[in-house]
């Protein structure tokens, strides 16, 4: 790392380029790609199937819970929305692009934003799902979160003028907050902090709900007492949630070695005082169903000093056939540590990676304090509150972990932006409730979930 630090900093005092250099390279890059041109989707320009490409997203995944992630998928345009990042990324892909390459979140959607507790114990709310991160075009986000934006709200019934409204303001928040990011010192930028979270009584309550998701309530939730004995196993509620043992719980605990290692020695101190006690698999989200997600149950000192680990496949993004990257190199784990690292102001302290049968996963905490929005609740004016909320989370994402004076000298002063990323955002929403019927026609839609575990517990 010095090395690479020593060399970057060798060609900097060769030619030591200015902020107002690099906006103006930004805004050179109107040329590429105009920025009402960013309004455009045309189905047309398609040279793939959406349902063969979320067919082959699901190979590697374990079969008996394939059926599961389609049935979520199916629920509604915004669940299918969640569940095909390969779609979108295959489709964003076919479109010109800024050139502007920024680490993104990948899969920016109004649901992956969130409540966590920080370090110190204090509540924040950011972007908190990472499993698509990569180096990309920094509009994909803006226009992955625009379309969510618009799936939400009439998921949630909101009038489809209030929702274009919303669009709008998360994306001038987003040019705003990026102008103000770029004229203020680099150290601001990455330790500034979204004060505008209890404003709105809709971010209040994730809060306070976030506040309420201790480890003693996860324990109380995710576990029952041993039928012999004082202690606490897993509750089962199969197809989603089961224990594990024998060969392959200890394969899994034998991951966390490795994990330890890519802690800081303070959290590593912390982390051998606890004690596993026992192991499962459990299935998350929508777009992760059908990964391996085990999650592992530690006592400190006692009882009522729980903590619990999630060890969560990752498969790398959906977006890596389109961009440049070292596959040979990659651990997809880290990968995604590395990202939301760069993209958060603080993140989990037990965030960390290791391999497990030759498998990347990434570790974290377990429902610590986490807590997120409910689709139903986005059709009031807390709709545009959190609109504005997200494009304020979005642009500091991308100034701490890119080149905000590039993307503010591009965007200008939003208005023509602004109104692209909002047209796009409709065009592709309506686009993809037509996959999703698509879907529903398919023959993904008379499968069932199976509850049989034997599959994934040998996986």
């Amino acid at each position: 790392m010095r090395c690479m630090f020593s060399a970057a900093m060798t060609n900097l005092l060769t030619h030591i380029v200015t902020s107002e250099e690099r906006r103006a390279q930004g805004q050179a890059r109107r040329k590429q790609m105009k920025r009402q041109n960013h309004a455009a989707w045309d189905a047309k320009l398609r040279r793939h199937d959406p349902i063969k490409l979320l067919e082959e997203s699901m190979r590697g995944r374990v079969p008996a819970l394939v059926p599961l992630k389609y049935e979520r998928m199916l629920a509604s345009p915004f669940g299918f929305f969640r569940g095909a990042v390969p779609v979108m990324a295959a489709d964003l892909a076919l479109l010109p692009n800024t050139g502007i390459v920024n680490q993104i979140c990948g899969d920016a959607h109004v649901r992956n934003l969130g409540a966590y507790a920080a370090p110190d114990g204090r509540m924040i709310f950011d972007i908190n799902d990472f499993d698509e991160t990569t180096r990309a075009p920094f509009e994909w986000d803006l226009k992955r979160l625009a379309t969510s934006l618009i799936l939400a709200a009439r998921e949630a019934g909101a009038k489809e003028g209030f929702a274009r409204e919303a669009v709008s303001a998360f994306l001038e928040r987003y040019g705003k907050c990026s102008r103000a990011f770029a004229k203020m010192p680099v150290l601001e930028v990455a330790r500034y902090q979204v004060h505008r979270l209890m404003r709105a009584s809709l971010l209040s309550d994730v809060l306070l709900k976030a506040e309420r998701s201790t480890p003693l309530h996860t324990l109380e939730s995710l576990t029952v007492p041993e039928k012999k004995g004082e202690g606490r196993i897993f509750r089962e509620s199969k197809p989603v949630l089961w224990r594990i043992g024998g060969a392959h719980a200890r394969q899994v605990l034998a991951a966390l070695k490795e994990y330890c290692e890519t802690l800081e020695p303070e959290r590593q101190h912390i982390l051998m005082q606890y004690r596993p006690v026992d192991v499962c698999f459990k299935v998350v989200g929508t777009g992760s169903v059908g990964t391996r997600d085990y999650c592992v149950y530690l006592e400190g000192n006692g009882g009522c000093d729980p903590l619990f680990l999630q060890i969560k496949e990752e498969v790398g993004s959906a977006y890596l056939p389109y961009v440049e990257h070292d596959a040979k190199q990659a651990h997809w784990g880290r990968l995604v540590a590395e990202g939301q690292r760069a993209m958060q102001m603080q993140s989990d302290p037990f965030l960390g990676w290791t391999t497990i049968a030759g498998r990347d996963y990434l570790v974290r905490q377990l429902n610590d304090h986490k807590a997120s929005i409910e689709v139903e609740d986005l059709k009031g004016p807390g709709l545009i509150a959190y609109a504005e909320l997200c494009g304020e989370l979005l642009a500091r994402g991308h100034a701490r972990s890119g080149d905000v004076q590039l993307i503010v000298g591009y965007v200008g002063n939003g208005a023509p932006f602004t109104e692209a990323i909002a047209r796009f955002a409709t065009a592709y929403a309506d686009q993809t409730e037509k996959d999703w019927q698509v879907l529903r026609k398919s023959k993904h839609a008379l499968h069932k979930p199976a509850a049989r575990t034997r599959t994934a517990s040998q996986a």
